[in-house]
């Protein structure tokens, strides 16, 4: 009896060492296969940049991983991806906006999939604002905005091709691009639009301000903001190797126009600020959405 208590007590001491040893590593009890290891998320400030990169995050972390978020400019994040600093990104707009970051840094990354199909850059104004209708009108225009059209990011795509090609190429030389911040041009906008106020911003496509907002895209003939785009994920190099559950779940990864726009409704408008809550609420409504990954 004395050798079989022993035994016992060596087994009991061992299972508990195995747990402490599993907790320390960050494992989780329900079999989650991240094991503790660190993913890095980088994301730029684009609504459906910060949306998807924060629903990988939940999901991620339910598996067991560790996550990080971080929040750069474009071109910081590619740059991250391409020197190692950074494992995922979630918003490379091909085959135009994010074209010079993809040539400068193409062979240090993994392309892993596309997620959204129907992705175009546009200037818009309140549907309220007559007489401008297309990006033609503006030069004669100009006056009406105060000289000024109110952009994002200095780094993105986006304020690229508005800098590089739409203002040079509608002659607006008496429009000055604004450039601060995604949220800080939403701010402008909602607030011109509560005064009842023209304003002309740089927006995209797909957005939530489109539904929450009456807007009107202006017509761009002379195409400098270029056609639909595809929104793809990339991972640094060997990404694939070192998670490769990640990188076939990465690959699966697929939204709508309208699950993205329910899941930025609910993080930008009904649960600001609370990017966990809005997550954990729009895959409650959305049970099926996790099986199409695994």
């Amino acid at each position: 009896m004395f050798t079989t208590l022993k035994r016992v007590l060596a087994l009991a001491v061992t299972a508990t060492l195995a747990l402490g040893g599993a907790a320390a590593c960050g494992e989780k009890s329900d079999g989650a296969s991240g094991s503790g290891k660190k993913i890095t998320i980088g994301y730029m400030a684009w609504d459906e940049a910060v949306a998807a990169s924060h629903l990988w995050q939940h999901i991620l972390e339910e598996k067991g991983y560790r996550v990080q978020l971080k929040n750069l400019e474009a071109g910081l994040v590619y740059g991250g991806l391409a020197n190692g600093d950074i494992d995922l990104f979630l918003d490379g707009w091909l085959p135009q906006t994010h074209a010079s970051y993809l040539e400068k840094y193409g062979d240090k990354l993994e392309k892993i999939g596309v997620w959204y199909d129907d992705a175009s850059l546009s200037i818009a104004v309140p549907k309220y604002v007559e007489g401008v209708d297309s990006l033609e009108d503006l030069a004669a225009q100009a006056g009406t905005f105060g000289g000024q059209m109110i952009g994002i990011e200095p780094g993105a795509g986006l304020t690229k091709a508005t800098q590089e090609k739409v203002l040079p190429g509608y002659g607006l030389s008496g429009m000055k691009l604004k450039t601060s911040s995604t949220p800080a041009m939403l701010a402008a906008l909602d607030g011109a639009i509560a005064d009842k106020k023209p304003i002309v911003v740089t927006l995209w496509h797909p957005h939530w301000a489109y539904a929450k907002y009456e807007l009107k895209d202006l017509a761009d003939p002379k195409g400098t903001l270029g056609q639909a785009e595809q929104i793809n994920t990339f991972g640094r190099k060997g990404f694939g190797k070192d998670f490769p559950e990640v990188a076939k779940m990465l690959e699966k990864f697929k939204m709508d126009g309208q699950q993205l726009g329910s899941l930025e409704d609910l993080m930008f408008n009904t649960h600001k600020g609370d990017e966990k809550k809005a997550v954990e609420e729009w895959l409650k409504a959305n049970p099926d959405y996790l099986k199409a990954l695994a």
